[in-house]
This record gives C-alpha cells, sequence and structure tokens, in this order.
C-alpha cells in the first residue's frame, strides 16, 4: 500500500466521525468518537483489517472526539496524541463534560474515558508505521482548543473546524477566532484539498466559505434577538437557523448553544459548557 487509506466511520448514536487511517504497517485513528455503542463499531472494524493499531489522535477538545477512546482502544497500550492544549483543555473539562453530558446519554456514555498521552508541538509530524501526520496548533475557535492534521497538502482533517452540511456547536463561544481561522484556512490550504470533517462528509475547500457564513449567520440571529425572553430567543433563532441551513441534523447543538453565546455578547460570560 504506497498511500495510506482514509474509511470514514460515522456514529449511528450521534453523527459524528472517527476517520481510520491504514498504512502498510498499521491503522491510526483520528478522532475516538462520543458513546460506548458506535466506538465499539470503530473498534470491529479495526479488528476486521487485521493490522496492528498503532495509535490515536484527538484534534480538539469536544467529548464527541475523545470520549468512545477508552471502548476503542480497550486492551491496547498505544499513543494518544494531541497537542498540549486540546489535552489541557480536555483534562480541565472533563468532569463538567460528564455531569452535562453523561444523563443526556446514559448508558451509551462511556463511563471510563481516557485522554491524550503524548503532546505533539505545532509543526510536528508524528510517525506511525510508515503513516505520517503533521499538525498545527490553532488555539481555540471551535472548542477551546483545536487543531489541524494533515497527511499531505491536500488530505487535511479539521475537526469540526468546519462543518459538512449539520448545525454547529457554538457553545463555547470563541466565535471571532473561529472566523480569523476560516479565514486563514481559507488562505493557506490547497485549492485541492480535500476536508475530512468531524461531522458529515468530506468534500473541498468551499466547506470553508459555507461554514464562514453559518458562524456569522448565527451571531448575528443571536444579537438581533438579544432582548427577547429566553425561551423565545432560543426558538427565534433556530427558526433563523433553520433557513440558513434546512437540515435537523445536530439542529440541538445549535440550540444549546444560544444561551451561552447570548450572554457573552451581553458581557455576562464568556461562553459555556453546554455540552
Amino acid at each position: 500500500m504506497k498511500n495510506p487509506r482514509i474509511e470514514r466511520i460515522e456514529g449511528q448514536v450521534m453523527p459524528v466521525n472517527s476517520y481510520v487511517v491504514e498504512g502498510d504497517e498499521g491503522l491510526v485513528v483520528v478522532d475516538g468518537m462520543l458513546t460506548v455503542s458506535d466506538a465499539r463499531a470503530v473498534r470491529k472494524y479495526l479488528d476486521g483489517r487485521g493490522k496492528p493499531i498503532l495509535g490515536a489522535i484527538v484534534t480538539h477538545a469536544h467529548p464527541d472526539h475523545y470520549a468512545g477512546l477508552a471502548e476503542m482502544l480497550r486492551g491496547l497500550e498505544v499513543p494518544i496524541v494531541s497537542t498540549a492544549g486540546v489535552r489541557r483543555a480536555i483534562e480541565r473539562d472533563d468532569g463538567v463534560k460528564n455531569q452535562i453530558v453523561g444523563p443526556m446519554m446514559g448508558a451509551e456514555w462511556p463511563a471510563a474515558r481516557v485522554f491524550p498521552t503524548r503532546d505533539i508541538a505545532t509543526g510536528g509530524t508524528l510517525g506511525l508505521g510508515n503513516i505520517r501526520l503533521t499538525v498545527r496548533d490553532l488555539g481555540p475557535a471551535e472548542s477551546p482548543a483545536d487543531s489541524l492534521w494533515t497527511l499531505d497538502e491536500r488530505t487535511v482533517f479539521v475537526g469540526d473546524l468546519v462543518y459538512g452540511g449539520m448545525h454547529a456547536y457554538l457553545a463555547d463561544g470563541y466565535l471571532d477566532e473561529w472566523l480569523a481561522c476560516l479565514d486563514r484556512l481559507d488562505r493557506e490550504l490547497d485549492r485541492d484539498a480535500t476536508l475530512y470533517v468531524g461531522h458529515g462528509a468530506p468534500a473541498g475547500k468551499s466547506l470553508i466559505g459555507e461554514q464562514r457564513r453559518y458562524v456569522t449567520a448565527f451571531r448575528e440571529s443571536v444579537d438581533k434577538h438579544l432582548r427577547r425572553e429566553a425561551g423565545e430567543r432560543r426558538a427565534a433563532v433556530v427558526a433563523d437557523m433553520r433557513r440558513v441551513l434546512p437540515t435537523d441534523a445536530l439542529l440541538f447543538l445549535m440550540e444549546l448553544s444560544v444561551d451561552p453565546v447570548a450572554a457573552k455578547l451581553e458581557g455576562r460570560g464568556t461562553g459555556h459548557p453546554a455540552v
């Protein structure tokens, strides 16, 4: 196998992606699912390939990208790699996520969760078998700590910096930083790059512009309805965003984001770990 092969596995409990990068010498997982069932489905696929599992990468600090790793990698001693910023944010926030997401997911929420075990600095290249992935630390954007991983200049794992035709989670409140990051990606990524997104199907750079329009529209909608009662405001923003993106896919994440972003715009908060 001259070039690594990439398999997208989409969760069935929640539509979030894990990617399996397959090289001659083994397999690397990019992002680790949210739930027990979906993590087990990835592990079943991994075991079926008949190659060693070499390690896992976590792109950013949200639980739907790391919570399933303990189940997925059960019985293995392999590195879980991220930037130091991603690791620190996960370690800091996991207790809060456990209190919020655990009751939402019930038995599907992994009771045992593992965090990244190896840091890599921005610009560094991770070598696992014949697979080489280079990381760029992007700081806060969609989450409190985001990163970009490239297999080559046209194969880019973007985490949730860009979504593929689904509503987004914006509750962390780093909207200015996110928009600046999207502008940077639009300038710097190869025009023929494929973006391997955390939610939805991989696609080209046009997704960046779509995500920029979505984030901008959300902020404008929350600001427009800022003086309304909270319940009315949520309903009005949801209606606006359904017109921007006419799908219910991950709509609940966007709705959960309205109150934290409203609080930030009013100067009462800095975003909130709603999920």
